[in-house]
């Protein structure tokens, strides 16, 4: 499962409104809206809001982190 995914499974789940985190995270309502419903990209400011509303950090997979990039 990529980042994106994750983000709108998290979405999903959170038990919160569209609209409501729309609202707490300054996110359009309309691009969070397209975002999950038909998997539309999203912007890494966006992305960073919602993740941080949502409590998600990213990480390394043990053994899957690239060296040298």
């Amino acid at each position: 499962m990529n980042v994106s995914e994750q983000i709108r499974r998290a979405v999903e789940r959170s038990g919160t409104t569209r609209y409501a985190i729309a609202k707490e995270t300054g996110i359009n309502e309309s691009t969070l809206s397209r975002f999950v419903a038909s998997g539309r990209g999203l912007s890494m400011p966006n992305a960073d809001r919602l993740c941080s509303h949502l409590g998600l950090v990213l990480t390394t997979k043990a053994g899957k982190a690239r060296k040298g990039r």
